[in-house]
């Protein structure tokens, strides 16, 4: 296994198209007015571009270090984009990139929601630019019915959701009430991570879910919900499940405030750096490494691999056009691992992209 961090590169940015195209094209792939011939592109010429939801979630902001470091490996510069969990502002982002010279761009994007995705991708698409999406995009939307929507990568969010639970289920002695906090329900990342708990409660009667509420990934709103549980359901609440580390990270402070600092089990997902700090001090009890700075990277080494004709996107299989990626449980027992790991450059080298694929997205 190889381990990443998140490596010390200035953030870079780069300007976008002033023009903003009216809405994106709903014609599907093959359309006549397709830029450019797919792997035409001299590297240089390559413009990289990352989106994520902000960069004030340390798991985002990793994904975002790890597009830097595979641009810099290859001599460009990374365009770092957020829309603040707005999908209006994410879909004028794109507007307006599409609006631009699109023959050679790569676009390594975290869409808001599913139903995000689809207008994304069928611009991209129409407008001839490279393509890589993750987490999120509604079942039936598959990239193999698009000539630059090269790949989707997400996680298997049932497998993580379920490894927490049971990790949270041995941190309270197997009986108990549980409180959850939820994602963005509008994400199969959300759905599939609560499915993973109801899986762990199905498997353990003597636990009791008490409450879940949404609080949307966001560490100030998991701050004000899990204060509002705590009051509501008090020491009967023994464990929380959150959804991601920053949510995770809310509770411990609102456990921290109400002095139950150390008396509730705590787990999350994302192995962000804080979550692992507190994981090795005793705060925390699990988290789920889906490698932020790797995602980061490997989109847009994926897409530049088929921009440069270094890879045809004819030669990739199925399997790998939407798949899971591999992802590890980090607790008291491994977190020395990943507290210092190191980047590796040949994981984005072309002939590796599709190295971590841990099963297709069915």
């Amino acid at each position: 296994m190889t381990l990443k961090s998140r490596p010390a590169i200035a953030l870079l940015s780069l300007s976008l198209a002033a023009i903003a195209l009216t809405g994106c094209s709903e014609e599907a792939a093959g359309g006549s007015d397709v830029a450019g011939d797919a792997g035409s592109c001299a590297p240089e010429d390559v413009q990289l571009v990352g989106q994520v939801r902000n960069e004030s979630n340390p798991y985002e902001a990793s994904w975002l270090d790890g597009g830097d470091a595979f641009a810099a490996s290859v001599g460009l510069e990374q365009n770092r984009l957020t829309y603040d969990g707005d999908s209006t502002k994410q879909q004028e982002q794109v507007r307006q990139l599409l609006a631009g010279d699109t023959s050679c761009l790569v676009m390594n994007v975290l869409p808001n929601g599913d139903s995000d995705t689809t207008p994304i991708v069928k611009g991209a698409d129409q407008a001839g630019a490279y393509l890589v999406t993750q987490w999120n995009k509604p079942a039936d939307l598959d990239p193999t019915d698009y000539e630059r929507w090269i790949s989707h990568i997400t996680y298997n969010g049932v497998e993580s959701g379920q490894q927490i639970g049971d990790a949270l289920v041995e941190a309270i002695g197997g009986s108990g009430g549980i409180i959850a906090l939820q994602g963005v329900l509008d994400t199969a990342a959300a759905k599939d991570r609560f499915a993973g708990l109801e899986a762990t409660l199905a498997e353990n009667p003597d636990v009791t879910l008490l409450d879940q509420q949404a609080a949307n990934f966001s560490r100030a709103e998991a701050l004000e919900v899990t204060k509002t549980l705590l009051t509501k359901h008090g020491d009967d609440v023994l464990g929380i499940w959150a959804a991601n580390d920053d949510m995770a990270l809310g509770a411990l402070e609102a456990l921290q405030q109400a002095g139950r600092a150390g008396e509730v089990a705590v787990v999350g997902i994302d192995a962000v750096p804080d979550a692992l700090t507190a994981i090795e001090g005793g705060e925390m009890t699990a988290t789920v490494s889906s490698d932020g700075p790797w995602q980061g990277g490997i989109g847009l080494a994926i897409g530049y691999c088929v921009a440069t004709g270094e890879l045809d996107v004819a030669d990739v299989s199925d399997e790998d056009r939407a798949f899971f990626a591999e992802q590890f449980l980090i607790t008291d027992d491994n977190v020395g691992e990943y507290l210092t790991p190191e980047t590796d450059a040949a994981d984005f080298e072309c002939g590796n992209v599709f190295n971590r694929v841990a099963g297709p997205l069915s």
